[in-house]
């Protein structure tokens, strides 16, 4: 029988094989020296022959329907000469070096989002068609991959973060035995559950029960990165008092140190006139330290909250805002301190300068 494409209502019909090839094909098959890649493919023609589906092959043979069709293709083409006498050697790419390097070219500049994209840029350009798996292996080859932009802050002034790293690696340096160092912040998470990605049997499907409310909690918190000591305000509102009330907080933690050094952002509350007036009281043991504007990644309690959304929030639901409040409150005055070994890697001041030079930044 022809090995040309025999298709009835567009399916492959049985029985395409000559008795010789079908032999050859199985002794292939049972051969156990062969290598699977080629295995598989003449399993894929025997199972085509016996008249099952592309689609049903795909499922037993864990391939793509559309590969099970192209290998289809080749053999009516080419019969087994597309094995390369059973040491196929992977097909040939459709594309020229040309085609490819302004394939390069066109998804540096357009950074196309799927691969449906690439694939009908192609289509269109040279009239060639690829499959999804084929073209994910085609941009591997060309040496690109799928990746998320990072979200950079606006305004990073590198020459600024350079000055407030080295500052406070000098301070750490020179610290004394009666002096601590702690970074303070306010976050503001919210009664709701967060979805998060997780293993789950394949025919599983999981879905997480969503609280009604949208009640939030406002917490003024510090940590101490040697110690994992945390000091964590609840507040009705964040504000110039909610800031001396963490700060007097932090003085009763360390009643012996002579200098407390704390590190926090620049919020319009943290530069308000009663905490500056709160800070110039004789003998006050608290000195304040700016982070520069836009640069939450020189703040390390940014990671602890963080930190505590992976714990608390991320597939977890609590059916009240007092369970969550709890929740929320004991993870970052209890958990933390006590895990701190565990934590201490998630929490960091391993700082580093982010220029915006290094990057292409994506405009709408």
């Amino acid at each position: 029988m022809s090995r040309e494409a025999i298709l009835v209502g567009g399916m492959i019909r049985g029985g395409f094989l000559d008795a010789d090839i079908r032999a050859d094909l199985i002794a292939l098959v049972r051969d156990g020296k062969a290598e699977t890649r080629l295995t598989r493919r003449a399993n894929a023609l025997l199972l085509l022959d016996d008249g099952m589906s592309c689609e049903a092959i795909a499922k037993v043979l864990y391939l793509d329907d559309d590969t099970i069709r192209y290998w289809y293709k080749l053999y009516g083409e080419k019969g087994l000469s597309w094995l390369t006498d059973f040491g196929y050697k992977g097909r040939a790419c459709e594309l020229t070096a040309a085609q490819q390097e302004a394939l390069q070219d066109w998804v540096a500049q357009t950074l196309p989002r799927t691969t449906a994209t690439v694939g009908e840029w192609i289509e269109k350009s040279y009239g060639v068609s690829y499959t999804r798996s084929a073209l994910v292996k085609l941009l591997a080859r060309l040496e690109m991959e799928y990746r998320k932009p990072q979200v950079l802050p606006r305004k990073l002034d590198p020459a600024k973060q350079q000055a407030f790293i080295e500052a406070y690696d000098n301070l750490l340096n020179t610290l004394g035995d009666d002096e601590a160092v702690l970074f303070a912040d306010a976050v503001h998470p919210t009664h709701e559950v967060r979805p998060a990605g997780c293993w789950a049997p394949r025919d599983a499907k999981v879905a997480l029960e969503q609280t009604s409310g949208r009640q939030r909690l406002n917490i003024h918190g510090a940590i101490d990165l040697e110690t994992g000591a945390t000091r964590m305000i609840e507040a009705t509102t964040v504000d110039a008092l909610s800031t001396i009330a963490l700060l007097m907080a932090i003085a009763l933690m360390y009643p012996t140190k002579r200098l407390i050094h704390v590190f926090l952002d620049n919020a319009r509350y943290h530069h308000a006139v009663l905490v500056q007036q709160w800070l110039a009281r004789p003998g006050c043991r608290i000195k304040l330290h700016y982070i520069p504007s836009y640069c939450p990644h020189l703040d390390p309690i940014e990671r602890l909250w963080g930190l505590m959304h992976r714990h608390v929030t991320h597939n977890r639901s609590h059916a009240t805002y007092n369970d969550f409040c709890r929740s929320v409150l004991h993870f970052l005055r209890e958990e933390v301190p006590k895990n701190w070994a565990v934590f201490c890697d998630s929490v960091t001041d391993n700082f580093r300068v982010i220029d915006p030079a290094d990057f292409r930044v994506l405009r709408a």
